[in-house]
This record gives structure tokens, C-alpha cells and sequence, in this order.
């Protein structure tokens, strides 16, 4: 169901906009791992997954399961729903239970969508899975316009996967110091394939999380 799904959605997105990819070369094959993504619209898990390797699963908010159809369509691509600001700890064990089962996390670190199109502030969800799973990070820029409108010429770019070992050691319990640095690490790499430059203020950052 997920292939023939995946199939039918890139196939609407290709009529719908004008879609190219770029860095597909640089996703793993043959190991499940999480693309973190900066997000714009609601299109952004389909818009990603049209391209990724293997299958995926993605946290959305439980609004988004209301509408039947649409909680069907997204079930089909992979979905799991999470609460929001309820201290909704089994997100993150299903996450890692998907990464270990062998499919792909698809994560947007920022938590919400951007009204301006830039990368904002991230937080460490994404560090924590890839520590405690061993999961590598695969950053991505999902680029377009002002608008998202018909024919919209939209470019998702695959960044250099990132090794959390790296960074944090991989276990239960992740140093939180560590986690920062990777959290910080991947925004700025999708910092950089969505603007096209390193964010300034890194380690100011860093300081004020940890």
C-alpha cells in the first residue's frame, strides 16, 4: 500500500508543481535513517518522501487525523499522530521502534511552519532518536517561492547524512550538551541548503539552549 500511495502522490505533485531533487545520491541504502526537514506547508512529508529511499514514517499533529480521508492518506504515507505540548513521550518511542524496525523517520525539527520561509529555530527531538537509535541524520531543504501555487517550481535538496556518534554517544540516556551540538549541526546544514548560507549565531545558540 505505502509503494502504490508514494507512487500516486508523486505522480499529483508532478502535474501539480514543477519538482526537482537534488542530492538523492547522498541518502544511505539499505539502513533506515531520519531526514530532518526544514517546513513550510503541509505538503512537505509527501514533498520529501517522493524521493526518499525505502519506507517512512512521520510524526503529524492529531488535528490532522480529524478528516477521515485525509487521516487515511497520511496513515498510508507512513504517519503516526502526537500531542502537542502534552509531554507526549511515546512519539519518541515510536520513532526509534520504526528506525529499529527499518524504516525511515521523517522529522521537522522546527515544530511548526515557517510563515517566511527561512529556518528558525530548531529544537533537539531529532538528536535524541538518532542518539539513542544510532540512526544517521539526512538534512533537507524543501525550496520554493513566495507561495505554493500551481506549477510552483519546488526543489527538495538531500544534504551529507550526519553520524550522531559523532557527536553523542548512542545510548538510552544522551549526554543533553551533546545533543545541542547535533541539534545545532543539522540546522545549519538545513539552514544552508534552504538560504544558501551558514547561520551566524551557532554558538550563541548552543550557549543559550545549554
Amino acid at each position: 500500500m505505502y509503494g502504490f500511495v508514494k507512487w500516486l502522490v508523486r505522480i499529483a505533485f508532478s502535474i501539480a508543481y514543477s519538482l526537482h531533487f537534488e542530492g538523492r545520491e547522498n541518502i544511505p541504502k539499505g539502513e533506515a535513517v531520519i531526514y530532518a526537514s526544514n517546513h513550510r506547508t503541509n505538503a512537505d512529508p509527501p514533498l520529501v518522501g517522493c524521493a526518499a529511499r525505502g519506507s517512512l514514517s512521520f510524526m503529524a499533529k492529531e488535528e490532522l487525523f480529524r478528516n477521515k480521508l485525509f487521516a487515511w492518506l497520511i496513515r498510508s504515507l507512513g504517519a503516526f499522530p502526537v500531542s502537542r505540548g502534552k509531554g507526549d513521550t511515546s512519539a519518541i518511542d515510536n520513532s526509534i521502534d520504526s528506525l529499529k524496525n527499518g524504516r525511515s523517520l521523517m522529522i521537522f525539527p522546527e515544530g511548526t511552519r515557517s510563515k517566511d520561509g527561512k529556518v528558525h529555530r530548531g529544537h533537539s527531538g531529532a538528536a535524541l532518536i538518532a542518539a539513542r537509535s544510532g540512526a544517521k541524520i539526512v538534512p533537507v531543504g524543501v525550496c520554493f517561492g513566495d507561495r505554493l501555487k500551481f506549477r510552483t517550481r519546488i526543489t527538495v535538496k538531500y544534504g551529507v547524512p550526519i553520524d550522531p556518534a559523532d557527536y553523542a554517544e548512542i545510548c538510552d540516556e544522551p549526554d543533553p550538551r551533546k545533543l545541542v551540538k547535533l541539534k545545532n549541526k543539522y540546522m545549519a546544514d538545513i539552514k544552508y541548503l534552504v538560504e544558501g548560507a551558514e547561520p551566524e549565531n551557532d554558538q550563541k545558540e548552543a550557549a543559550s539552549d545549554e
